[in-house]
């Protein structure tokens, strides 16, 4: 780690502790509920966040009331625990007297994807299981993603092509239940304008988006051009702060904790708040080790992104350019992976919620 990386994360981890110390003075109960903004801020939690922590989603729901979240996202199927009927209603009930709203969510409904799992059956049938699971606890969409960078290799366009077949299908289901899918750009599967054109082919009435401010970095996308491009389709988000920088090799970027990085998140986060009035801010915060190498230098690379036009690329470069390398500190051994998991998650609510009270 060079000294002025240390120097610029303990400058963030600083003012963190400073805002850390704002917010116990307000006490638990009284931290702010975002009054300055048009319409209210819905702060949210997604619990792939906590996954470490192997907690019953009542003890999700718990954690949540603790930090005044108003929002619980059970992005996939096991943080729900189970899709039976007993269960989710008692998660239901939990929730209404915690004054929680949920959102549910489960993983690839392509199924030429290579995250799709065929033994849960087809992309149909176990969408229709989570359209009945939303019904039941009363969330109004039902998350999933189409699949995973590793879908770029034979053409991402078949992919979504399969994908729309899947959501034009179950489209009376959806409209009866009032159910909406949010598809989210999704560990580097489709930039932007890719996903653009899914809602668009399947219809913005009953389709939107989980908008992901880290995934991104991982298709060379600079997040506020994401942000631009869907935010008229925005059905909920993860947030999650980004470093990014050059090298000799191409662009390092990795996840941080919550204004630890370098991508803008204030001012990712001011225009989300206006440009998608109402639609939760919910945390999806994972801390990379490591920056993941983007080698855009290599002509090879190129194969998975023949058609991003060169306009995006240089505002993706630029952020690059601007950017110093902001690299994690080597963990400590006495501290446990659920510990620092748990602390990293807690930090970044603190950011969040100070900065949220200032919009």
């Amino acid at each position: 780690m060079t000294a002025g990386s240390q120097a610029g994360l303990t400058d963030r981890r600083s003012f963190i502790k400073i805002v850390s110390a704002a917010a116990v003075a307000l006490g638990a109960e009284r931290i702010p509920a975002f009054a300055h903004a048009a319409t209210p801020v819905r702060f949210g939690v997604d619990m792939f966040s906590l996954n470490a922590q192997n907690w019953t989603p009542f003890q999700q729901l718990e954690f949540a009331a603790k930090w005044n979240v108003k929002v619980v996202h059970f992005s996939e199927i096991r943080f729900l625990g189970t899709l039976e009927p007993d269960n989710l209603r008692r998660v239901r009930a939990r929730a209404d007297e915690l004054n929680i709203d949920l959102e549910i969510g489960m993983r690839s409904i392509c199924p030429t994807s290579t995250m799709f799992d065929k033994a849960q059956g087809t992309a149909e049938e176990q969408l229709g299981r989570m359209i009945d699971a939303a019904r039941i606890v009363r969330a109004p969409i039902v998350r999933a993603v189409l699949g995973s960078s590793a879908d770029r290799r034979d053409g991402i366009d078949s992919h979504i092509d399969d994908t729309v077949k899947v959501l034009k299908a179950m489209r009376g289901r959806l409209v009866d239940a009032g159910v909406k899918v949010a598809i989210e750009n999704h560990a580097g599967d489709m930039q932007a304008r890719e996903l653009k054109r899914l809602i668009e082919s399947a219809g913005p009435e009953y389709v939107g988006v989980c908008l992901d401010s880290g995934n991104p970095v991982w298709t060379i996308e600079d997040p506020h051009l994401t942000l631009e491009t869907l935010a008229p389709y925005v059905l909920t988000s993860h947030m999650r702060d980004s470093a990014l920088w050059n090298t000799p090799q191409g662009a390092a970027v990795r996840w941080t904790r919550m204004g630890e990085g370098n991508m803008g998140m204030e001012a990712y986060l001011r225009t989300y708040v206006q440009k998608c009035p109402g639609r939760a801010v919910s945390l999806e915060i994972i801390v990379s080790g490591q920056p993941r190498i983007m080698n855009y230098r290599d002509p090879k690379f190129w194969d998975l992104y023949r058609n991003t036009p060169a306009w995006e690329f240089a505002r993706f470069l630029t952020l690059c350019d601007n950017g110093k390398p902001i690299l994690e500190p080597p963990p400590d051994p006495a501290v446990s992976p659920a510990a620092r998991q748990l602390a990293n998650v807690e930090a970044s609510i603190r950011w969040t919620q100070a900065f949220l009270a200032t919009v």
